[in-house]
């Protein structure tokens, strides 16, 4: 689960609460991450807050300061025992120099492999992709040298992902990435958005939630001169295809590709359609019971939704009998 940063924390909190659902809910064993982070013991308290509201069991911190803490057998126990791991936002370069590499980097990797949810927010979304942004500037055109990359833990292969991306317009930086590098896949995520990878007969596919969109960036056809531009120049970036995914939509990224998006339908369309469906039910059990000839059952099923709408109607005395051309067998009305 790749969250763009600044996921809601007091109202719905939506996102939090379908990483508590995929780690297991009541059962959920979570580990935070929060070595990106530069707060103290507050972040993992307020993890553990949220967490535990939303129905988790149990709440563990998993916090290396450093390489050499990264080492420590407890810590990668935490990660092994873990139905859902979670980073916390900061520094990604801060994150991805304590623990990629070392056996806590190896165990996030491993819970991952084993079908652990392992969710992100921030800096702990870029990590996950095989090449990270470690830092850089904002804006819309493509520069030389406006952003650094480093190694991510690999979640996902060839593939690049910024966050905070149209809050902070960071179009431009990873139009840089992949015009420089056409074979990464560029992911941009919103705030409050997020991005969930699952493996699907095969194929990883991506799902968006959340209040903003995901935007992919795919060079496999890019035209660019990223090669010889000199320093601080304006890139060529030519044939990037590009995907605007809000929740709702899912994109194949092994055979990149968007999925087909199911209609969306109104709850009042829902509602009806229920409605309809019930009718239909009851007018073939009628049937079949040769209770009445459909001219009939055609009557009674507008009266019974007129009476839904406006109560039972008042009776001036008995019901029409219906004609005999309408009658079947059984029909004594």
């Amino acid at each position: 689960m790749i969250i763009g940063g600044a996921e809601d924390k007091l109202r719905k909190r939506d996102i939090l609460h379908e990483f508590v659902a995929a780690a297991g809910g009541a059962g959920a064993r979570i580990a935070v991450i929060p070595s990106a982070s530069n707060l103290g013991d507050e972040i993992v308290e307020l993890y553990d807050v949220l967490f535990r509201r939303l129905g988790a069991g149990t709440v563990t911190a998993c916090r290396p300061e450093s390489r050499e803490e990264a080492y420590d057998p407890d810590l990668v126990k935490v990660l092994d025992e873990a139905t859902g791991i979670f980073m916390t936002g900061g520094n990604q370069l801060k994150l991805s120099a304590i623990i990629c590499g070392t056996p806590v980097g190896d165990a996030v990797v491993r819970a991952h492999e084993r079908g652990a949810v392992v969710g992100g927010t921030s800096a702990g979304a870029s990590i996950q992709s095989s090449h990270m942004v470690a830092f850089g500037t904002g804006g819309a055109t493509p520069k030389q040298r406006m952003t650094q990359v480093a190694a991510g833990l690999g979640l996902l292969g060839t593939t690049v992902v910024d966050q905070h991306f149209e809050q902070r317009n960071r179009y431009g930086r990873l139009l840089m990435i992949v015009a420089q590098s056409p074979q990464l896949l560029g992911i941009g995520v919103d705030e409050d958005t997020c991005a969930t990878v699952t493996l699907e007969e095969g194929h990883e596919v991506l799902r968006v939630s959340g209040r903003g969109a995901v935007t992919i960036l795919d060079p496999a056809q890019l035209v660019t001169n990223a090669y010889e531009a000199k320093r601080s120049s304006p890139l060529l970036a030519s044939g990037v295809v590009l995907h605007v995914l809000p929740a709702g939509t899912a994109y194949d990224l092994t055979e990149r590709r968007l999925l087909a998006r199911a209609p969306a339908m109104s709850a009042e369309d829902a509602a009806e359609l229920a409605e309809a469906q019930a009718d239909l039910r009851q007018m073939a059990r009628d049937i079949d019971a040769s209770d009445a000839g459909p001219s009939v059952l055609h009557r009674r099923l507008a009266r019974r939704r007129a009476a839904r709408k406006t109560g039972p109607p008042k009776s001036d005395g008995p019901e029409p009998t219906a004609p005999a051309s309408e009658r079947q067998d059984g029909d004594t009305r």
